[in-house]
């Protein structure tokens, strides 16, 4: 089995966004959303309008914990979610099915979202890259492990800085001039 990774160059960051963008604004915006607040997949596709619309804050109940969890949802992304949502109505999902009424299914979202990372070059990318590359890019700024613990509701640090793949950069860097 192979894991995901985040994305650790911005520039594939805005090449991925701008992939999306040409193909569909709904799934440029799911990309945006997933960076943006690190929500897993299972808890972004099935948001409404009315959960973000106007807030401040996402307010939910996480699949897969079952905990009662506070997402920020930052500046940029809230005048986003103003233009995506400017001409739907509270009831819809923010991720629509093309071919249903319901929200989009995990795997469409798979393939569309892993579609445009091959065609952008990145390898190793599925759905949980968007929570990953969310993780990497906050502890790259704020350096701040605990936090980003608290953020995804890990038991130590340890496993955050793992899951996030810095612990990997972190070897590989100690032993890329090490030489006997």
């Amino acid at each position: 089995m192979q894991t995901v990774q985040p994305i650790r160059d911005k520039h594939l960051i805005e090449a991925m966004k701008a992939e999306l963008h040409k193909t569909s604004y709904r799934n440029y915006f799911l990309f945006i959303m997933g960076l943006n607040t690190g929500l897993r997949i299972s808890d972004l596709l099935p948001l409404r309008v009315m959960d973000v619309r106007g807030k401040s804050h996402i307010v939910m109940k996480e699949t897969k914990t079952r905990k009662n969890k506070r997402f920020l949802i930052n500046i940029e992304l809230r005048n986003i979610i103003l233009d995506y949502t400017k001409d739907m109505n509270d009831e819809d999902y923010l991720f629509p099915s093309n071919k249903t009424d319901l929200p989009l299914q995990r795997v469409q979202a798979y393939k569309v979202l892993n579609r445009a990372a091959q065609n952008v070059g990145i390898k190793d990318f599925g759905t949980h890259s968007m929570r990953k590359t969310f993780g990497f890019w906050h502890y790259t700024i704020n350096k701040n492990v605990a936090l980003l613990q608290d953020i995804f509701n890990h038991s130590s640090p340890d496993i955050t800085l793992r899951y996030i793949g810095i612990n990997q950069d972190i070897v590989d860097k100690s032993l890329e001039h090490f030489s006997l």
